[in-house]
């Protein structure tokens, strides 16, 4: 019933920035989570950023993204950013745009951002690559 679709990787050097962009089409009026994840060969899928976007747009962010990537969106549009600066080798993965429909408390919402079962529909993946 919705479909993501990710854009914007590719192949940059260490200190760039680089912008994906996660395109929800279909039936996308009850999605309230959408989440950046990333893998890399060998290591598991782990949340980079995700946000509320119609519950108070609260953010959250991986640790190691900390300080470097924010997260963005418009829900009218149904799209979706991550802008990702001072990009490190490490940052090499895929990237995937999830969403969900569940509504949490906010006392949960951080946990529940964090977990791949929050997140009901998932994008293909978009490749960044970080050469040093």
């Amino acid at each position: 019933q919705v479909r993501l679709v990710e854009s914007g990787g590719g192949l940059v050097q260490a200190g760039d920035s680089l912008r994906l962009t996660c395109t929800l089409s279909g039936r996308t009026s009850n999605i309230y989570l959408v989440g950046w994840f990333r893998q890399a060969p060998g290591l598991e899928r782990d949340l980079v950023a995700a946000i509320y976007w119609r519950g108070g747009d609260e953010t959250y962010y991986g640790d190691s993204v900390k300080g470097r990537f924010t997260i963005f969106g418009d829900s009218t549009k149904s799209t979706v950013f991550l802008q990702m600066t001072s990009l490190r080798p490490e940052d090499s993965a895929q990237y995937y745009c999830a969403a969900g429909t569940s509504l949490f408390r906010r006392a949960e919402q951080e946990v529940a951002a964090r977990r791949r079962e929050s997140y009901e529909f998932w994008g293909q993946g978009s490749q960044v690559t970080v050469s040093s």
